[in-house]
């Protein structure tokens, strides 16, 4: 066991929730002392955190399938951090360890609720991305929910983002012609220069409709097998006007729709005339596919065949919020992340 002392930490707290979306004004900064570790607890300091857009409907109250942050505590999300001080014996000082108590600098928490995870092999980020969250969903998502297939037509709305990039990449991976949109003419330039995307395109140009016809076009496709929908709103309904009979929509996000902007399609007569699938999902419902997702993904981004594509915001703790408003911009590539170490 370690020598315990106190320390200090800052984070983030939700002091009001949100109007039609976040602003500095909802939230503010300040420091906590954190109590020493007891039996069984440990004082992670964290590395780097993660912001991500369902952060949006915790801080309004307004997601169903997550708790919502309360007013006037510190917020939650996805860290990796190093362990400082120690109470328990399997988690010893220096650990590396994945948590949900991010939005601060450090945390106190149970053994119980931290995971250790190899160090060194790896950037810490990479947990937060492939081998976080965004990529488990990406992959049980397109393989699972999906069902993709080698040859398959893929088109993947917000494919620059934290999981598009990653299901971009599975797709290709796994023999199928792929097309993505993105909200810039840079974005549509890395996904198929850098990811080798077979089309792409700026979904800000003119009807999303024509633009995917066009996409189609250059992908030498007529019709879409496999849609992974990240988006809602305007692509969904795109998408389900050029869908083959008896196509796999995944709905993974919706982020044109938070806040009410954006309603939903208005065609979804033509997913009973072509017989379509259309299933959300939760990730973390398939948990058992944890381990499985792990071993092959290390496997796949030590080869080089998947990239860790992602964002690194620097300046510590105060630029989070930041960071978290440039994410809902979209001006981000990949996962977005946050270092508090540098």
């Amino acid at each position: 066991m370690s020598t315990i002392t106190t320390t200090t930490s800052r984070e983030w707290r939700l002091i009001r929730r949100p109007g039609d979306a976040p602003s500095e004004a909802d939230v503010e900064l300040i420091e906590a002392t954190l109590d020493a570790p007891g039996a069984g607890e440990v004082l992670v300091r964290n590395q780097v955190m993660s912001v991500e857009p369902y952060m949006w409907g915790r801080m309004a109250g307004t997601a169903e399938y997550v708790e919502p942050y309360p007013v006037g505590a510190a917020m939650a999300g996805r860290a990796v951090g190093v362990v400082e001080q120690s109470g328990e014996p399997s988690l010893p000082v220096g650990a590396t360890v994945l948590h949900d108590a991010g939005w601060r600098e450090a945390a106190v928490l149970p053994a119980r609720d931290v995971r250790a995870v190899p160090a060194g092999d790896r950037p810490p980020s990479t947990w937060l991305g492939a081998l976080g969250i965004p990529g488990f969903t990406a992959y049980v998502g397109l393989l699972d929910i999906a069902r993709c297939r080698p040859g398959d037509t893929v088109f993947v709305s917000a494919a620059a983002g934290a999981v598009g990039s990653t299901v971009a990449q599975l797709a290709k991976a796994s023999g199928c012609t792929v097309i993505g949109s993105a909200g810039s003419a840079e974005k549509v330039r890395f996904l198929t220069e850098d990811l080798g995307l077979d089309a792409a395109f700026d979904y800000h140009d003119g009807p999303v409709r024509t633009a995917l016809a066009g996409a189609l076009e250059r992908a030498g496709e007529s019709a879409i097998d496999v849609y992974f929908d990240n988006v809602g709103g305007e692509q969904l309904e795109s998408a389900i006007r050029r869908m083959r009979d008896y196509g796999r929509i995944t709905l993974c996000g919706a982020i044109s729709t938070y806040g009410g902007r954006v309603p939903g399609p208005g065609n979804l007569l033509l997913a009973i005339w072509r017989r379509l699938r259309l299933e959300g999902f939760i990730a973390t419902d398939h948990a058992a596919r944890q381990p499985e997702f792990e071993r092959v993904m290390s496997g796949w981004l030590a080869s080089g065949r998947i990239r860790n594509v992602e964002t690194v915001r620097t300046g510590g703790i105060a630029t989070a919020f930041n960071a978290f408003l440039g994410l809902l911009d979209g001006s981000d590539v990949g996962k977005t992340v946050v270092a508090l170490d540098r």
